[in-house]
């Protein structure tokens, strides 16, 4: 196995879904219900996972991303992909930005520099991410989040265990658990598993990053080598987002406290989360790992975004020909990147006193168009698409299925819930 040309891919999805999904989701679901949503959470990981296994099955199988494959089973299922990219990635952009402005000030505290102008941060972090991905695009990003997303795993891991040995914090004595039925919590549950242990239409990223590992490497890896990278990133990300329920509910779970819905102070308890249980002395190193894990997220964020906005554009606006020469241009890369920061900024500046909402309302689009992408990935890794030896086992189809009827199941749910 060939690790220094095989890794990337998959620690970039690692790194995308312990952003806002783990850092923010699965805290306030820990801080929130204790226990009562492990289970939940544990099954959107297991029934997600084919979906986003068969974006990187079929890029490894046919060089080409699967946004390329939704052309090949139709017009329809490329231009929903696109209006749904359209739909989602300025709430995506902004709610991760939003967060990783909350550890970037906690850290810094660059608020206080110019007051009169809040979204100087912001302002800054989304020129710094742009500008990175500019200039360098994938080989920087790749390079980069080995080493945040290394510092962020293993100051969580250090910070879990101190917990599980400190113990669960005492429950005040006037504490009632919070009703998980009731529609503020059927709500919660669409949003957290609409990010758990990522959003479903984030697996074309996966095929992207695949098919520009094998280009900027120059080297094609077996089908297993991809799937095994694959799964490494998916698994431990799937872990991670358990360890963060855990720290939640130990930590905060019947106390009385409950997480600020403002970024900078979310960030602030979340760091205090850690320091808790490791120490005081260890308050930057958390910060800054926090910061740094973040701050990877927003690049890889924007640039899979970039990657999905550039490869719909180009296959509905220019001929297969056209299309298939625009590999090599970044023309529309760059446009695209421009266009997501712009109206992300937009975004926040409107929504800024309400990070909560943002980030609830990110997720749940996120869920409710889980099925749809889910279909059509589980579409182009049959025989008509893929060599039969790349088709997947039974055990993995059968998965398939049942995931297919949990996603869709839960998409019913929330709009019986909305509508009743």
């Amino acid at each position: 196995m060939n690790w220094s040309k095989i890794l990337g891919p998959g620690i970039l999805f690692a790194s995308t879904c312990i952003g806002v999904s783990h850092l923010v989701q699965s805290t306030r679901a820990g801080a929130n219900y204790g226990f009562a949503l492990f289970g939940l959470v544990i099954a959107a990981n297991v029934f997600k996972f084919p979906f986003f296994e068969y974006a990187s099955r079929y890029s490894n199988a046919t060089g080409e991303s699967v946004i390329d494959g939704y052309k090949r089973i139709g017009k329809v299922p490329l231009w929903i992909y696109f209006i749904v990219t359209i739909c989602s990635m300025f709430f995506v952009m902004a709610a991760v930005g939003v967060v990783t402005v909350g550890f970037l000030d906690n850290l810094f505290g660059l608020s206080s520099l110019w007051p009169a102008f809040k979204l100087f941060p912001t302002l800054l972090l989304f020129v710094v991410c742009c500008s990175i991905l500019l200039m360098g695009k994938f080989s920087v990003l790749d390079n980069l989040i080995k080493l945040i997303g290394g510092i962020l795993v293993l100051s969580t891991l250090l910070a879990f265990v101190l917990t599980l040995v400190h113990g669960p914090v005492t429950k005040v004595l006037e504490f009632v658990a919070p009703d998980i039925f009731d529609e503020a919590g059927v709500l919660f549950i669409i949003a957290l598993m609409g990010w758990m242990p990522t959003a479903l239409d984030l697996s074309a990223w996966n095929s992207l990053w695949t098919v520009e590992k094998i280009k900027t490497s120059g080297y094609h890896p077996t089908l297993k080598e991809t799937l095994v990278e694959f799964h490494l990133g998916y698994w431990i990300a799937a872990g991670l987002s358990l360890v963060f329920v855990t720290m939640g509910a130990y930590l905060v779970y019947g106390t009385g406290v409950s997480m600020p819905t403002g970024s900078v102070a979310f960030a602030s308890q979340i760091v205090d989360l850690y320091t808790t249980t490791i120490g005081d002395w260890s308050y930057l190193i958390i910060s800054a790992s926090a910061f740094s894990i973040m701050f990877g997220t927003s690049i890889a964020i924007f640039d899979g975004y970039a990657r999905s906005l550039e490869r719909t554009s180009e296959l509905i606006l220019l001929s297969d020909s056209q299309a298939a020469e625009a590999l090599d241009s970044s023309k529309f890369y760059n446009v695209s990147l421009l266009v997501l920061a712009v109206g992300s900024f937009l975004l926040i500046a409107l929504f800024l006193e309400h990070f909560k909402i943002l980030v609830d309302l990110a997720t749940t689009i996120s869920f409710l168009i889980a099925p749809l992408v889910a279909w059509a990935n589980m579409t182009l890794v049959t025989e008509k698409y893929i060599d039969k030896a790349a088709v997947p086992p039974l055990g993995m189809k059968v998965l398939s299925y049942l995931g297919l009827v949990f996603l869709t199941g839960f998409a019913l749910f929330f709009v019986y819930v909305k509508l009743s």
